[in-house]
């Protein structure tokens, strides 16, 4: 019994489901992403709600019944309100700037990490030290917000480094804790 898949997910106006040739397309005022179909799994539209059943027992369907709940979710979230990450900078001297479609970090390296920015990704810098990536596709976003952490990420020590606004660092006391 899938406790995410037998939940029903709740369609905000502006925001339309249609099946089109494997795969569910959700269009919504923000953009359009689509999720794609498996087998013995069924999406029922009714009255503003969408339920997801499965039309077999078998391990694999079971596995797709609360994936495929979970991927119209967040389509149905990133269409109509969209999905956004915050990075912190901390560190001496570390820095971003945006250079036309470049985003560009001093992390304390020889060099200046240039990062492309994605079509489908918004890279802002409202700080030298913040950064805030938004865009429709959940998994577009934490991806690309996990690409640029992972350049510095955070040290236990001093607690250098690019991390996640809610992002908690356990520090270490290092030789002087020894005592």
């Amino acid at each position: 019994m899938s406790k995410i898949g037998n939940k029903s997910i709740q369609i905000p106006s502006g925001v339309t489901i249609s099946e089109n040739s494997g795969a569910y397309v959700v269009k919504g005022p923000k953009g359009e992403l689509t999720v794609p179909m498996f087998e013995n799994i069924s999406v029922n539209q009714n009255e503003g709600l969408l339920t997801v059943t499965r039309n077999a027992e078998d391990k694999q369907t079971r596995a797709y019944h609360g994936l495929v709940r979970s991927l119209l979710n967040n389509n149905i979230e990133g269409t109509s309100k969209g999905f956004s990450k915050t990075l912190l900078l901390q560190g001496v001297g570390f820095r971003a700037v945006k250079k036309g479609q470049k985003l560009v970090l001093s992390l304390g390296f020889s060099h200046d990490v240039e990062v492309d920015q994605p079509s489908d990704v918004n890279i802002e810098v409202p700080e030298a030290t913040k950064l805030i990536l938004s865009g429709i596709d959940k998994q577009r976003v934490g991806q690309v917000a996990a690409q640029i952490r992972s350049y510095r990420p955070p040290e236990p020590y001093k607690g250098k480094g690019v991390r996640y606004e809610d992002e908690y660092v356990r520090r270490k006391a290092g030789k002087a804790g020894k005592k």
